[in-house]
């Protein structure tokens, strides 16, 4: 154990952390704020994310299953179970690619594409509220970076 006394090793402030603990507060509060809504709407979350991942796409091809894992952060066979229910539930459909037919493309069906709309809308809203508040943490640079 380290005889330096704690203050002295401090790098960081009280303020620092108070600042970082009520970022991430208000990241988990607009998490769960954003989960609420999507059940409202009659989306599971994750249905949510499906659909934005498939709109906000930003290739200039519609995305593959192997993309909407990416962007979920998912394991490849729990992206196809959540296209399979969202295709079930008529949010999305699966469309062969037209120049390789091994490869499908995910497109909104128009269920899909009004929840999205209406989720988006009360969303742009509350991130611009998030925005604003976190313009209040002025957290310094690591050390050693400009």
């Amino acid at each position: 154990m380290s005889s330096t006394p704690r203050a002295a090793r401090a790098r960081f402030s009280d303020q620092n952390y108070r600042d970082i603990l009520a970022f991430r507060d208000q990241l988990r509060r607009f998490l769960a704020w954003s989960e609420t809504q999507s059940r409202a709407a009659g989306l599971t979350p994750s249905q949510h994310q499906l659909l934005l991942a498939v709109r906000g796409h930003p290739g200039p091809d519609p995305p593959t299953i192997a993309d909407i894992a990416e962007h979920l952060q998912l394991r490849h066979h729990s992206a196809v179970g959540l296209v399979d229910r969202a295709e079930s539930a008529g949010l999305i459909r699966r469309v062969h690619d037209t120049d390789d037919k091994r490869m499908v493309r995910l497109f909104l069906e128009p269920a899909g594409a009004d929840a999205l709309e209406t989720l988006t809308a009360l969303h742009i809203t509350e991130l611009a509220v998030l925005a604003e508040a976190s313009t209040a943490f002025r957290l310094p640079r690591p050390p050693g970076q400009p």
